[in-house]
């Protein structure tokens, strides 16, 4: 076989951003093909390269390492003006900029957004902030987690306001942006004007959009939405069981899965029972009904029930550790797990002003010879 297609192989990306959406966001487009080059300050870098422990053989963390393969590294001085022309000139053939400076980082530098999309009909701006192009708020997944009202909805319903395990705020962020991005491209060829150009993704927005049915249901009702623990507002059964060994999800989204259930777990008294013929009644009667299963579901092994379920056509699940579930995966410590197609991974995670040297002197003429 030849190289992998790379969609987004003629693109050249400047990577200005730090910690996890941003990177996210450009690693994404490195992995579809684009050359990215990633500008950190000189000394530190990006911030994560000392989140850790862990870090691995080499020093670098493994958060950094999590979101920078496919990538170049320089490190240039905003506040220098040799450095600043160094940027200036390599904005001057980007394709896209992305970044995350608070407001007016870097206008105060002499690097406005606005004027360099007026004089360059074809660049793309992205721009990722906590609150808004407007506010000078620094935005920390944990905070916009708060805000959002991710954290009203996660955890037992007895128990206190819980956030997601994974950075999430951060992470559809940078989704967001990439998503954003391949658009403006795809618009490459028409008059597009340059503050259309100009991307401002919220981490704040991003995260309290994707409440999606969550937020729904607050909308059509008017009413606060719970925390439901591991079950569903809308849907029953749907939650975590315990079993005789292993605890499994069980995930029945309609009614001739309740049904097909039902024979799964030998139960057809539950199947003719006129309260749990529709989602609604198993809804309402949703304690008895989980009472019910549970006591069934604990006297069998999880993997005795998932086979049966799965004959069954049933939506179910174990719960796995991290390491069990990245067995499925091509996964790798230093360069994270394998994008989909048509994403490749060429390059591992950069040391800090890796190719500074051949930046400085090529431009981007030093992804040439990598």
């Amino acid at each position: 076989m030849g190289d992998p297609f790379l969609p987004l192989s003629a693109v050249q990306v400047l990577d200005l951003s730090r910690v996890l959406a941003g990177p996210l966001c450009t690693m994404t487009l490195g992995d579809l093909g684009a050359r990215v080059l990633k500008v950190e300050r000189p000394v530190t870098g990006d911030e994560t390269r000392g989140w850790g422990p862990p870090f691995d053989h080499t020093g670098e963390s493994a958060y950094f390492l999590s979101v920078n393969r496919n990538k170049l590294s320089a490190a240039l001085d905003l506040d220098d003006e040799g450095d600043r022309i160094v940027l200036l000139d390599l904005m001057s053939s980007a394709d896209v900029v992305v970044e995350n400076f608070l407001p007016g980082t870097l206008e105060r530098r002499g690097i406005d957004a606005a004027v360099l999309l007026e004089a360059r009909p074809d660049l793309i701006w992205c721009r990722i902030t906590g609150f808004g192009a407007k506010s000078g708020r620094p935005g920390y997944d944990a905070v916009i987690q708060a805000e959002s009202g991710w954290m009203a909805i996660t955890g037992e319903a007895a128990g206190e306001p819980m956030k997601v395990g994974v950075a999430l705020a951060d992470v559809c962020a940078g989704k967001d942006a990439a998503i954003a991005i391949l658009a403006c491209l795809a618009s490459r060829g028409r008059p597009v004007h340059a503050v259309d150009r100009l991307i401002t993704i919220a981490l704040s927005h991003s995260a309290t959009a994707a409440l999606v049915n969550v937020a729904q249901n607050a909308l059509v009702t008017g009413e606060e939405p719970a925390r439901w623990g591991n079950a569903h507002p809308n849907l029953a059964p749907y939650q975590l069981f315990a079993t005789a060994d292993r605890p499994i999800v069980l995930a029945v989204g309609n009614d001739a899965q309740w049904l097909a259930c039902c024979r799964a777990l030998n139960r057809p008294d539950l199947a003719a029972d006129d309260r749990y013929r529709a989602n609604a009644g198993r809804v309402a009667n949703r304690d008895d009904l989980v009472r019910t299963l549970g006591d069934t579901l604990r006297a069998r092994t999880a993997t005795t029930w998932l086979a049966a379920l799965g004959e069954h056509g049933v939506p179910a699940g174990m719960v796995r550790l991290v390491s069990e579930a990245l067995l499925d995966l091509k996964a790798d410590a230093r360069t994270g797990i394998a994008p989909a197609a048509p994403g490749s991974v060429r390059l591992p995670p950069p040391r800090l002003d890796e190719h500074g040297r051949d930046v400085r002197a090529k431009g981007w003429g030093a992804f040439d010879a990598r």
